[in-house]
């Protein structure tokens, strides 16, 4: 039987191969022939990871800071009466205009008095005979000739004369619709020869001073505010005024989960107006925070914002932070220590616990 070829060559490739590893002659891949050769990559990553990776730092130091609870809303007038009709007349006159001023008691509509004037001198005569009835039964029954029971139902058609006076009176009178606060006239008023029917509209009163300014706190923050609180007014015009809590609502809404803040806005000149939008500032105790560029912020792997620092030993720590405050500038932050080594360069090359090499930035030199 012939021998293939293929079979001769591999047992003279197996049989050298055998020859080789006998004579002990190992050649290892990576490594060089001598102390001067390059080093083999293993060794060269190795070397790389043990030196420190180089990144910027500055260290911060903590301040006193008054930070504020803001609340959007807006202002609204601590009183605002809508002065309606007690009776059914036409408006006869209107004693003031649109944004006039006015006192308690002032007039402001006077309606037409009909046929009340006449009722109230029919319940006056009325009353004038039942008073002579009364008066001359009283008499005659001190004398003896009329009985005590008819001058007792005298006495009361009396008194139900009076009754009926005095309810006339109040009729006619409610012809004339006065302001019942102090304050300024808000527009629409009613117009000259209208109709009122029992509850309609005369005229809208509004007492700017004080003003209110309205907000809501949500139930995380609540237990920061308290009544006398100092509140600092932005107003959408640019004015800013002061004031105090005044309200804190005892329940919050069921949609929002809010509460009902009211801030008194001493207003005696009138310039604060009503339907204002307004931040309201709640000052808050003070309290120590580092202020820096928001640029310095970061994330850990599990989405927590924070700094990433440095500690003695050149380590990486992962400091997780709140943004209290802020302006154009850069941010209030607390969670730090004291002081603190903060990555300003770099930090989101590293990670928690591993050792850099810190660069501190120094001034140039002129």
């Amino acid at each position: 039987m012939a021998i293939r070829f293929s079979y001769i060559l591999a047992a003279a490739i197996a049989g050298g191969v055998a020859l080789w590893m006998s004579s002990g002659t190992i050649v290892v891949g990576g490594q060089g022939a001598n102390e001067n050769s390059v080093p083999p990559p293993a060794v060269r990553v190795e070397a790389e990871n043990e030196e420190a990776f180089p990144v910027r730092v500055e260290r911060f130091k903590a301040q006193l800071r008054r930070s504020y609870l803001d609340l959007r809303g807006r202002t609204e007038a601590d009183t605002k009466v809508e002065v309606r009709a007690e009776t059914t007349g036409q408006v006869e006159k209107r004693l003031v205009q649109e944004g006039q001023r006015v006192k308690s008691g002032d007039l402001l509509c006077v309606l037409d008095r009909g046929a009340r004037e006449a009722r109230v001198l029919q319940a006056n005569a009325q009353l004038a005979q039942a008073q002579l009835d009364f008066e001359a039964a009283n008499e005659l029954s001190g004398k003896g000739f009329t009985a005590n029971n008819r001058v007792a139902a005298l006495k009361a058609a009396r008194d139900a004369a009076q009754a009926e006076l005095r309810e006339a009176e109040i009729e006619l009178s409610r012809t004339e619709i006065r302001s019942p606060i102090r304050g300024i006239v808000e527009s629409p008023m009613v117009e000259m020869g209208t109709i009122l029917s029992v509850g309609q509209i005369c005229a809208t009163v509004i007492d700017p001073d004080p003003m209110l300014a309205i907000g809501a706190v949500s139930e995380t923050n609540i237990s920061r505010v308290y009544l006398g609180q100092p509140a600092r007014i932005e107003l959408v015009t640019g004015d800013v005024v002061e004031g105090k809590v005044r309200y804190i609502a005892p329940s919050a809404d069921p949609d929002t989960r809010t509460f009902r803040v009211e801030v008194e806005i001493p207003n005696p000149d009138g310039t604060v107006l009503d339907g204002i939008t307004a931040l309201t500032q709640l000052k808050l105790p003070e309290q120590k925070a580092h202020y820096m560029s928001p640029a310095y912020l970061t994330l850990n792997d599990n989405g927590v914002i924070g700094l990433r620092g440095v500690d003695e030993s050149n380590t990486v720590v992962f400091y997780p932070v709140e943004v209290i405050g802020g302006d154009t500038e850069g941010v209030w932050i607390s969670g730090l220590p004291e002081e603190a080594t903060i990555i300003v360069v770099g930090q989101d090359y590293v990670s928690a616990g591993k050792t850099v090499k810190p660069v501190f930035e120094t001034a140039e030199v002129n």
